[in-house]
């Protein structure tokens, strides 16, 4: 579903937005020059954000999504209620969804009892789109 920013069902989600779109500004990107930003929200309120970091040897590169709650595990929280992404591609102004390494982090603090909703906001901040983990990487990997 998409909705506009200024629409967000809660003051809460606005917040994990406009922290992502904060956190983007940090990526450190000179290579694909795609600035990614991520807020994520713990079970109990806390927030952890993140950006990415690219490297010039690819795969060492670490996404936002995965430095966020790589912060987050550091400081002992397992438990994520929700997660806000936001990047700008280069000339775009296009959603930029997770990518499957990163949906598959997320997945894994997921559960049947809290699926983890995921906000996908706009590089332009004018939209986002609200969807859940589950929705995004359905069969996920897990034991």
């Amino acid at each position: 579903m998409i909705k506009s920013i200024k629409t967000l069902y809660n003051p809460i989600e606005q917040n994990l937005a406009n922290l992502s779109i904060q956190a983007r500004d940090n990526a450190y990107c000179p290579y694909s020059k795609l600035q990614v930003g991520a807020a994520l929200l713990c079970q109990d309120d806390t927030i952890f954000t993140g950006c990415n970091v690219e490297n010039a040897s690819y795969g060492m590169t670490i996404c936002a999504e995965k430095t966020a709650i790589s912060k987050a595990i550091s400081e002992g929280q397992t438990k994520f209620k929700r997660i806000a992404v936001s990047a700008i591609l280069p000339d775009s102004n296009k959603f930029v969804s997770p990518c499957g390494s990163c949906r598959q982090v997320i997945a894994e603090f997921s559960s049947p009892a809290c699926d983890i909703q995921v906000l996908i906001v706009k590089s332009d901040r004018s939209q986002v789109i609200r969807t859940t983990i589950s929705h995004l990487l359905p069969l996920s990997f897990s034991f």
